[in-house]
């Protein structure tokens, strides 16, 4: 562990500048980081913050790759620090890997060059833009914001300083994924009409995630958890052992609805299709409940509609899109089997396995790590469609369309809804 007042002076700067927004940037001489690119020979130095199984399975693709050195470890549970540890002790054959509870140590880090984030959804984007204040790249797994709000302030850092993000939307470099894509880009669907984006089955991910809270147990010690970090910038709740274990999901409070749960990888996807990157849809109307079937019908400026929804899908997976054109139509899903019109069936050749998706996409973030180019799923294009889902879902809480400015991020008339925009958040933690 970092100690002395080096290393307090740059958690207090670091700190500071969280919390007053977006300062200036502070030179990556003061921190002591490595500056613009990594040489293409050399090992890019990783970190990780609160790796589970998800984070896991991430790590293992990093450690494939013979030009990365993971070195710590930051997670509010001692057991996740220490099976970390072991896995990247036992790849290198030494005990180098470090371990921490708290963020500031890992990132201060003169040594890191970039961070892998997999913590639950409500510390993506704040951590997202601690580490850029700090000269980090990242990969950050998705959802990667709560609000539009903090979409916006993620976009914002990285421009700001100079940064590399991917998202951890993977199918952006899944072979089948990407050929649907290049079809619907190239023209062979004629003009676009259609998008459809699977938003996930309402008994797993309902739309309108519950309010209420799971009952108090005792708190453990700090060193097992530390639970007050664990919650983060979401409001202080109760101790219960189910959220550590995977159950935050699906409350208000730590989730963003299912709508952006798998609408951060299929309405990405659609928003590739559409060439739209840079905007989000200007209408959302939602219909149905908070069970199956549900939908949000969403239409882009240049009139193409987008239909988030969760079933009527033809069997081709999890996170099944379709795109439809007035010349023809292709559906996928994580089988990597395709579907489309007749005109269309020479195209759908077969596809790379949707299992190598992972590599590739990890492949690309220190590919671009290296040469300071954009990933496929940077911050800016992983922003819009976060603002996409969020609009989308707060349309639902409503339960009424609304019309939605991209140039002015806001909502057309609507008061109501330009409030669930942001979310407060808990002291001290800004974006």
């Amino acid at each position: 562990m970092l100690k002395g007042s080096d290393s307090v002076s740059r958690r207090q700067l670091i700190q500071t500048a969280v919390l007053a927004g977006f300062p200036t940037i502070v030179p990556s001489s003061v921190l002591g980081q490595r500056a613009g690119a990594v040489p293409p020979s050399d090992r890019i130095v990783l970190g990780g913050i609160g790796l589970g199984g998800r984070g896991t399975g991430d790590l293992r693709v990093f450690l494939g790759n013979k030009d990365v050195q993971f070195r710590a470890i930051c997670d509010v549970r001692e057991e996740r620090r220490e099976a970390i540890k072991s896995l990247a002790d036992k790849t290198y054959g030494n005990s180098d890997c470090a371990m921490y509870g708290d963020q500031y140590e890992l990132l201060a880090r003169e040594d890191i060059d970039a961070v892998l984030i997999a913590t639950g959804d409500r510390w993506h984007a704040p951590l997202s833009i601690l580490a850029a204040q700090h000269g980090k790249d990242v990969y950050c797994e998705k959802p990667c914001s709560m609000t539009i709000a903090e979409s916006q302030a993620l976009a914002a850092a990285f421009r700001r300083y100079g940064r590399i993000y991917q998202a951890g939307c993977q199918r952006r470099n899944g072979g089948n994924f990407v050929l649907a894509v290049e079809l619907a880009r190239s023209g062979k669907l004629g003009k676009l009409q259609t998008l459809h984006a699977n938003a996930g089955t309402a008994s797993s991910w309902p739309p309108l995630p519950s309010h209420d809270w799971l009952p108090a147990e005792p708190e453990p010690s700090k060193l097992v958890i530390d639970w007050d970090r664990w919650l983060g910038p979401c409001p202080w709740r109760p101790y219960n052992s189910l959220y550590v274990q995977g159950r935050w999901r699906n409350h208000f409070d730590f989730h963003g609805g299912g709508i952006l749960e798998w609408g951060s990888h299929t309405a990405d996807l659609c928003q590739w299709a559409n060439d739209a990157d840079d905007t989000q849809p200007v209408e959302y109307e939602p219909e149905g409940g908070n069970t199956s079937p549900y939908f949000v019908h969403c239409r882009y400026a240049n009139g193409v509609k987008l239909v988030l929804r969760d079933s009527g899908w033809m069997g081709l997976g999890s996170c099944s899109v379709r795109f439809e054109g007035d010349a023809g139509w292709v559906e996928t899903g994580d089988t990597s089997k395709m579907e489309g019109s007749e005109n269309l069936r020479a195209d759908l050749r077969p596809a790379t396995d949707y299992r190598s998706a992972l590599p590739r996409h990890i492949r690309d973030f220190l590919d671009c790590v290296k040469s300071r180019s954009q990933p496929r799923a940077n911050a800016d294009a992983a922003c819009n469609t976060h603002i996409a889902c969020h609009a989308a879902y707060i349309a639902y809480q409503l339960g009424r369309k609304l019309t939605w400015d991209p140039v002015k991020a806001e909502f057309v008339g609507d008061a109501e809804a330009n409030r669930m925009r942001s979310r407060a958040m808990r002291e001290p933690w800004r974006v």
